[in-house]
């Protein structure tokens, strides 16, 4: 059983961006895509005019800065490796969105870094939200994975410049 991280969110966050679970570097590192191929920290600094291989703390800033939470739809899950095809879907166990967005009312908008974080989302949490009458709009993004090599950086960059418009609203 691997565990999640806690989400990364400051007061005011509009935007929440969702992975599956944090792959086997990400976990070893304690930090979300730590992969050294994974895109994602290459786009948001783009998307935000930031240096690239800036520090970690300096990447989390970035984020809050830019009204933008972090986290993972598992809370925990069996995997092998760190293929989101490798998860065990039934020893999936979601985080708790009720509370967390119970706590960060201002999050409109929600991006599923890759298919894998939006099918879970929609499979373990989308219907205990609608108990709540929680409704977001919700996108899903190319994954920034390594394993995602059908599309270039520069593909999965336009399509995650969706994120930088919507807090340009």
């Amino acid at each position: 059983m691997i565990v999640g991280f806690p989400p990364v969110v400051a007061p005011g966050a509009e935007v929440l961006i969702l992975g599956s679970m944090p792959g086997q570097a990400s976990l070893d590192a304690v930090q979300y895509y730590a992969h050294p191929r994974n895109a994602f920290w290459p786009i948001i600094c783009q998307l935000f005019n930031a240096t690239q291989g800036i520090r970690y703390d300096e990447r989390l800033a970035l984020l809050q800065a830019n009204r933008i939470a972090l986290w993972d739809v598992m809370q925990r899950c069996v995997r092998e490796g760190s293929l989101d095809s490798s998860i065990e879907q039934s020893s999936v166990i979601a985080n708790d969105f009720v509370d967390f967005f119970a706590a960060n009312s201002s999050i409109r908008y929600l991006f599923f870094n890759g298919a894998q974080a939006e099918a879970s989302f929609k499979r373990h949490v989308v219907p205990r939200l609608s108990e709540h009458s929680l409704v977001f709009e919700m996108q899903r993004l190319p994954s920034t994975s390594p394993a995602h090599a059908s599309m270039s950086f520069e593909q999965k960059l336009a399509q995650w410049q969706r994120v930088r418009d919507v807090i340009a609203r």
